[in-house]
């Protein structure tokens, strides 16, 4: 039995960054350990819901309005700055109470810093695919020829020089730590073959081991259940939710769950069908288990999810790696891409017939629901992060 350990969670307070490892947290604090978890407190309910002690740190990530910039030099800085200004709220937090394991967010560079100042192992838990051999000429080159580049990796120099961490070379601290868990299946990464296979261990989606909190009831006389959900970020799109009642409205077997997020009023989608249930949120993996077909952004929680529940997916992406994971989901032969301005009635209607009459989709949707639990999930994470505590 390992001994009871503090280990520390360090992240940032996007809803799509905490969720993926919130049942890992969950799990070690079942387990007996002390789990501190640094992060703006605009989260804390998900936090402290865990069984973690919340240390606030604040954050000037635009998680709030979702004021995103388009630019992704602009938004690699954002990321900075959010560090350069943690960084010293940390340090009151921690240097008096180090945690034995640090454990860390990839948009969190500052908990690197923190570690590496003192001494003491850390481990990622990346919710999105990780870099493999090759990665640098593939994707990382292309960024440093962008404008602005130059001067941001100028900025990260000299701030890992001036807060005493003991990586300095850029790409060498924002790449792979030593030990990273990815909490995505592997079917979702990109070369998987290509990964550093000594520092990462994908253990899959880690969902609630004990039991579902959320009860979802299928209703009677569903003989189908559609689930359409934009995850918790791009979700101000009326249009699109009107399209999809078109789409699916009245369909004769089929139930449909809408999540429309918080940034639509229902107001604006007209006359609601007789099968179809209209939420701000909904408990997303219960209805998944219950679910025939899943309309997603193509999030890599979404995918993950979608997968592990055998749900064949249309997955219509909205931004950042959603395109690329889209297409993976394509690929392996469990779901239809639509583009948003491509997204009409009849083309969303067509790719839901497809998913659900062709045979091939249901057998590799089983298939790839049977790989991913195989990964171990968060049993799993958390056997891999004690075995680290030395």
């Amino acid at each position: 039995m390992p001994r009871r350990a503090h280990i520390a969670m360090i992240g940032v307070p996007a809803v799509s960054h905490v969720l993926p490892s919130l049942e890992i947290i969950r799990e070690l604090v079942a387990r007996g350990h002390r789990v501190t978890y640094a992060n703006d407190p605009v989260v804390t309910e998900l936090i402290t819901a865990a069984g973690a002690e919340l240390v606030a740190v604040p954050s000037i990530l635009p998680v709030a309005d979702n004021n995103w910039p388009d630019d992704p030099i602009a938004a690699m800085d954002l990321f900075l700055d959010n560090a350069i200004q943690a960084l010293p709220h940390l340090r009151a937090a921690y240097d008096a109470d180090p945690a034995d394991l640090y454990l860390y967010d990839i948009g969190a560079y500052a908990a690197r810093a923190l570690a590496e100042v003192q001494g003491r192992p850390i481990v990622q838990l990346s919710p999105a695919f990780v870099a493999w051999d090759g990665y640098d000429q593939d994707i990382a080159a292309q960024l440093r020829q962008l404008p602005g580049a130059d001067n941001h990796r100028a900025k990260f120099a000299r701030w890992l020089t001036d807060c005493g961490a003991a990586t300095t070379d850029v790409d060498a601290f924002s790449g792979l730590p030593a030990r990273a868990l990815a909490l995505i299946t592997r079917a979702m990464q990109p070369h998987a073959d290509r990964v550093d296979a000594d520092a990462v261990s994908f253990v899959g989606p880690c969902l609630n081991v004990r039991a579902a909190e959320e009860n979802w009831v299928r209703p009677a006389g569903a003989e189908r259940v559609l689930l359409i959900s934009l995850g918790s970020a791009f979700t101000r799109q009326p249009e699109f939710y009107r399209r999809c009642l078109a789409a699916f409205g009245d369909l004769p077997g089929w139930h449909v769950v809408l999540q429309i997020g918080k940034y639509t009023d229902p107001a604006e989608l007209g006359d609601i069908p007789a099968n179809v249930e209209v939420h701000s949120w909904v408990p997303q993996r219960a209805i998944l288990e219950k679910a025939d077909a899943f309309v997603t952004h193509a999030g890599m929680g979404g995918c993950g999810e979608g997968l592990a529940a055998g749900v064949p997916m249309i997955a219509v992406p909205q931004a950042a790696d959603q395109f690329m994971n889209a297409d993976r989901l394509v690929e392996l032969g469990v779901a239809r891409r639509i583009d948003t301005e491509q997204a009409t009635a009849e083309n969303l209607r067509a790719a839901l017939d497809y998913l659900v009459t062709d045979a091939e989709v249901g057998r590799r949707s089983a298939r790839l629901r049977a790989d991913a639990r195989a990964e171990g999930g968060t049993v799993r994470a958390a056997d891999l992060i004690e075995g680290m505590l030395g």
